[in-house]
């Protein structure tokens, strides 16, 4: 995306509703704040962030059978 296509984005953002503009100041900022954490994902587990987003079901368990597993330990 070129510079001239997000400011035209961000002036179409002035004429949105106050609330969508709120919302759009949110995302952007916590945008910006991502930036400034000192938190980082190694290559090996944003892979395996990518894997799981792309399967979800690998590797868990059905949440009837954590609970029954849960109640049958008296947790």
């Amino acid at each position: 995306m070129t510079q001239d296509q997000i400011k035209a984005v961000l002036d179409r953002v002035l004429t949105w509703p106050p609330e969508r503009q709120e919302d759009a100041a949110e995302i952007l900022s916590a945008l910006e704040a991502q930036d400034h954490s000192p938190l980082r994902l190694s290559a090996e587990q944003a892979d395996e962030v990518r894997r799981r987003l792309a399967d979800p079901s690998v590797g868990t368990i059905p949440a009837d059978e954590v609970f029954k597993k849960l109640r049958s330990s008296g947790a």
